[in-house]
Order: structure tokens, then C-alpha cells, then sequence
């Protein structure tokens, strides 16, 4: 049975998103040492720095040139930069610890102590907010792999489920002892994955219609975003409890997903 293009991306963003969710059952209603958060978060880190590089950044440099590569590199790290430095005006800056950086940072903005808030304000809204920010870039990203070559990236697909796994784990974590209930956390990332999957069609059946230069420079604009949220996010987190592990369990991520993209050659 042949599925049409639109329905293969939708589905691969939606098997991606998954791992958000699975991750969050994980971190919230399990017991996982930050150590091991930690190192899992390093893992995905260099997974997605290896795709990114390889696949995401070779593909926008193939189809547009460097110009506008690097236009598109810059402009969505500094788009992903400019919306987290706002979420964090209102209490998003630690979503994906797993610590008690998020109860802190929920005290503080409940107390009005987090400047731009009004006291007693929660930061529920901004979480959501910051986890659609970190999880779209990423599944745009499955889509636009089936304008390149007329078949879904395993290996973005992989590494993007790999990386979605402990950042749902992490953040579940921090949300729990920052006392945000279990329904609110499962539905959060529930609906994330949800639209995981609709960012990926949305990537392949808009994007369908542009110029190779156009899907270039937002493939390159996703491969910024991405960036910046690794260093924005993951690696404070994976660094604070792994500390001198970091940089070799994030070259094995990075290991695995370069040889993953040589085997599907």
C-alpha cells in the first residue's frame, strides 16, 4: 500500500515527537539520577550536532550555495536566540533542567520577583511556549528530508528521536519538582508531539511549492535554531551534572549519528 508524501511526513514528525512523550513518562514517573540525565542529554546533543553538520547544513549548502546557507544558519540562531531570551523574561530559562532550577524559577515569577511579570503570575504558559520553540525547528526539518530525496532521512528521523528522548526526561523531571501535576505534563508534551508531527507536514506540503533556494535557506534556518537550542539548553544541563564526561559522551552521540548517515549512503 503506497502512502502519499504529506501522510510519510506527518508520520515520521509524529514517530519523532514520541519520544517527547515517552521521555516525559520516564522522567515523571520514574526515578532517573541527573547524572544519567545528564549524560543522555550530552548523548542527544552531539547526535543532533552531527546531523545538523552532516546532513542539514550539506543539504542547504548543496541546494543554495553558501550564501544562503549562512543567511539562513544565522538568521535562525539568532530567531531561536531572541524567543528564548524572552521566554526566559517569564520563566522558561530552565525548561529542560531536570534539577530544581524550575521550582526556583516558578517561586520566583509567582512571587513577581522575575522582572516583566506581574506578581502571582504562573509560568506554565511560557514552558509550553518553550517547548514548541525547541521541538519545531526539529521536525520542519523531517519534512523538508522528503523534498531532498523523495524518501524520509532515517538518520534525521533517528537522531531527532534520540534528542527528543532525554529533553522530554529532563524537563518532566525539573517539572515535577517545580510541583506542575502529571495531567498538566502529559498533556503539555502530548500536544507537542501532536504537532511534532503536523510541523513535519507542514514542512514537506508548504515547502513543496518554493525554489531550491527557499528550502535551502529554511533548511538552514532549522539547522541554526537547533544550534542555538543545543547550546542554549542541552549542554548547560548535561555539563552542571555530568561536568568533565560531557565532551566525550557528546562525541559518542555525534559518533553514531556520523556513521548512521555513511550507512544509509
Amino acid at each position: 500500500m503506497h502512502f502519499p508524501m504529506w501522510a510519510m511526513a506527518g508520520f515520521w514528525g509524529l514517530v519523532s515527537g514520541s519520544a517527547l512523550l515517552i521521555g516525559a513518562a520516564i522522567g515523571f514517573f520514574t526515578h532517573v539520577s541527573q547524572r544519567v540525565v545528564g549524560a543522555i542529554m550530552a548523548f542527544g546533543s552531539g547526535v543532533l550536532i552531527s546531523t545538523l553538520s552532516l546532513e542539514l547544513m550539506e543539504d542547504a549548502y548543496v541546494k543554495g550555495g553558501f550564501h544562503s546557507a549562512a543567511i539562513g544558519f544565522l538568521g535562525g540562531a539568532s530567531a531561536f536566540t531572541l524567543a528564548n531570551w524572552v521566554l526566559a523574561r517569564y520563566g522558561a530559562k530552565h525548561r529542560k533542567r531536570s534539577g530544581h532550577h524550575q521550582a526556583t524559577e516558578r517561586k520566583q515569577v509567582q512571587q513577581g520577583q522575575t522582572e516583566g511579570n506581574d506578581p502571582g503570575d504562573d509560568n506554565s504558559s511560557a514552558l509550553a511556549i518553550g517547548a514548541l520553540l525547541d521541538g519545531i525547528p526539529e521536525s520542519i526539518v523531517i519534512g523538508l528530508s522528503l523534498l531532498a530525496g523523495g524518501a524520509v532521512s532515517t538518520v534525521a528521523v533517528v537522531a531527532i528521536f534520540l534528542s527528543n528522548l532525554p529533553e522530554g526526561l529532563s524537563s518532566a523531571a525539573g517539572m515535577k519538582k517545580a510541583g506542575h501535576s502529571a495531567r498538566y505534563v502529559m498533556l503539555l508534551w502530548s500536544g507537542i508531539a501532536l504537532i511534532s508531527g503536523v510541523a513535519s507536514l507542514l514542512g514537506y506540503t508548504v515547502f513543496s511549492h518554493f525554489s531550491a533556494e527557499v528550502v535551502a535557506i529554511t533548511t538552514a534556518v532549522a539547522a541554526g535554531a537547533v544550534l542555538a537550542m543545543i547550546a542554549d539548553t542541552m549542554i548547560p544541563e548535561a555539563f552542571e551534572v555530568a561536568h568533565n564526561f560531557t565532551g566525550l559522551i557528546t562525541v559518542l552521540g555525534f559518533l553514531l549519528s556520523f556513521f548512521l548517515s555513511k550507512m544509509s549512503m
